[in-house]
């Protein structure tokens, strides 16, 4: 399936001098293993594949000199095939369980800029914020790869004719004709149901049916959890489990905002602080931060003690409550929770999209706005609206407050402006 991150994986490939190591990183299973591979196979002569789990032999030439020379001389000998600049591809992935491959990525950027060096790591996060690495910092280029967005999963399913209308609809904030926009919205409820993991995207691609997909989503989260056990303390993995396993929970109430009472009892942030930050960076949460103002930077005004947290992938949030596509479909789940899996599905396409992630709350009167970003220069806010009912007390309370230049409003209906308020259809979210 193609992915938007091969065009900038082809832009680095093509940098010439200056290039540095890439560094992708990204939920285990989300396909950065699958992407490099690709790549190697369309852009360059060879490949050299390296993963620091399995091949510990190739760990160990990691642990004397970090000679860019010496390390490449060894890795001829052992793979049997020559490196050659410009047109070999050296993959280390899962290169957190070897940290001195990782620090060795600064003196591939400062003495052998001509090899192209791709690295990945599911859990690379948890290592370097965690384990106290000796990170390249300024010496490798960082790129996330998320989970399918919708254009991509649209991409997948061989319906890609419809991801340039919606750009190009939404550019004119002009209206899709009606059956396009039922088509595209019954497309998005699958959606909400598979998510974008690759295993699962292939799951419903090679049957042509819904049946199996949460079997692959609940062996996706099996993982997640078997990782939590493997690389930390008992204490801390049932810590990190507990966590992870309230988020249904910390989803299923009109206010979002995060309560510890929901792990268990008397749970408190310095209990669980470090388990929240586990699935943070390791990818399987998104977090969304409070702000007190609509100003710019947003930054300065977050409220670390209130936040949100999201599934990195809405399918997988779908099998976590075992719901039914039906159920989606027909409507038949609470307004809260189905408010709660649009908010998520939101999130994500956000957080693809390189923005940071807040939302903004007032007290008198009680207002709040799901999403706030920046940019290029201007904060807007945008209200997530999971039917066709689009009454925003709180966007109008924010507009008021702040006066922004432009506001969105996403929900059920087709596109449309309305003065400075721009009404995007759910679909459409990729697009921001």
């Amino acid at each position: 399936m193609e992915r938007n991150m091969m065009q900038e994986l082809i832009e680095w490939k093509n940098m010439g001098a200056g290039r540095m190591p890439l560094l992708l990183h990204g939920v285990r299973q989300v396909g950065k293993t699958y992407i490099l591979r690709e790549l190697g196979d369309r852009f360059f002569q060879n490949t050299v594949y390296i993963n620091f789990e399995r091949m510990r032999i190739v760990s160990d030439y990691f642990q004397g000199e970090l000679s860019p020379d010496r390390i490449i001389r060894l890795l001829e000998e052992y793979f049997n095939q020559k490196i050659i600049p410009d047109r070999t591809l050296l993959i280390f992935d899962e290169i957190q369980a070897c940290e001195r491959a990782l620090t060795a990525l600064k003196y591939f950027c400062e003495e052998a800029p001509e090899y192209h060096i791709a690295a990945a790591g599911s859990l690379l996060g948890v290592a370097v914020n965690r384990e106290k690495y000796s990170f390249p910092v300024g010496k490798v280029l960082m790129k996330t790869l998320y989970p399918l967005g919708f254009d991509e999963f649209l991409r997948a399913v061989g319906k890609e004719y419809f991801v340039e209308m919606i750009r190009e609809h939404y550019s004119r904030m002009q209206e899709l004709s009606a059956a396009a926009h039922q088509e595209l919205s019954e497309w998005y409820y699958r959606y909400l149901y598979i998510g974008g993991m690759p295993a699962a995207v292939n799951e419903y691609l090679d049957r042509g049916s819904l049946i199996n997909v949460p079997e692959i989503q609940n062996l996706l989260m099996n993982a997640y959890t078997a990782d939590m056990a493997k690389y930390t303390t008992d204490s801390e993995s049932t810590r990190i489990r507990n966590a992870y396993m309230s988020m249904p929970a910390q989803l299923a109430k009109e206010n979002k905002k995060f309560q510890y009472k929901l792990i268990r009892k008397g749970a408190t942030a310095g209990l669980f602080g470090d388990s929240i930050a586990w699935l943070v960076y390791s990818g399987v949460v998104l977090r969304c931060d409070r702000v007190s103002r609509g100003d710019m930077p947003l930054t300065a005004f977050r409220d670390v003690s209130a936040f949100k947290l999201y599934l990195s992938d809405v399918g997988l949030l779908s099998a976590f409550t075992g719901i039914t596509p039906e159920s989606i479909v027909r409507k038949e789940l609470s307004e809260i929770y189905r408010g709660s899996l649009t908010e998520n599905y939101i999130a994500q396409a956000l957080r693809t999209n390189g923005y940071d992630l807040y939302y903004w709350t007032s007290d008198s009167p009680a207002a709040e706005v799901d999403f706030v970003i920046q940019q290029h220069g201007r904060v807007i806010p945008i209200e997530v609206k999971s039917g066709e009912h689009v009454r925003a007390k709180s966007l109008q309370h924010y507009k008021k407050m702040y006066a922004p230049e432009k506001a969105v409003r996403l929900s059920e209906k087709n596109f449309g402006a309305e003065g400075d308020l721009c009404a995007v259809p759910l679909y459409a979210a990729f697009c921001i």
